[in-house]
């Protein structure tokens, strides 16, 4: 993952897309918990509010469905979201297409087709990149960044599982783990 640049006093610095924030190391050494949801299609389970339930802030990768969904969501934790291709309505107007998200120090990208990506993420300083699309969960690690899509948590299609996701960070280390909301 990429540094962060000490300018002491417990302030460090980071740089992303030419634009330098300042991170306080107070924020650093806490772990805080990351939620992931993406192809809601109109219907968040019983089952990914419980698992993201405890997360600091929420990060819904497109395909919403619903605009309900996001007031659900908000009831947890605040929320990060874009739209997807299915997200037509006037209302899902609100939310743009890419989002940075930069919480406690980590940076983070969120597209919600991974292959429309059309920046170098490492090279714009993001850590993760998180999408949806493809209903398919996936992780790795490429030149340094995270690329992860937390699958689908709405409506089964095909023999894909039913997923959710939450991200750990402390600052300097990051874990991720996959959460089967239903056995298919």
């Amino acid at each position: 993952m990429a540094s962060l640049i000490s300018r002491g006093h417990g302030v460090f610095e980071k740089e992303v897309l030419g634009f330098s924030y300042l991170v306080s190391a107070k924020f650093l050494s806490v772990r805080k918990t990351i939620g992931l949801i993406s192809d809601t299609h109109g219907l968040l389970r019983p089952e990914a509010v419980e698992v993201l339930q405890g997360s600091d802030i929420i990060i819904h990768a497109g395909d919403i469905g619903k605009a309900e969904i996001i007031d659900e969501l908000r009831k947890i934790a605040p929320v990060y979201a874009i739209r997807g291709n299915i997200d037509k309505a006037d209302w899902c107007q609100q939310y743009p297409e890419t989002e940075v998200v930069e919480y406690e120090g980590l940076f983070c990208y969120v597209i919600h087709d991974v292959n429309d990506l059309d920046l170098d993420p490492k090279a714009a300083g993001f850590q993760v990149v998180i999408s949806g699309h493809s209903h398919k969960p996936k992780e790795f690690v490429k030149e340094d960044v995270l690329y992860f899509n937390p699958g689908s948590a709405g409506k089964k299609r095909f023999k894909l599982p039913i997923t959710c996701a939450k991200l750990y960070w402390d600052g300097n280390e990051l874990e991720s783990e996959l959460f089967h909301l239903i056995q298919v």
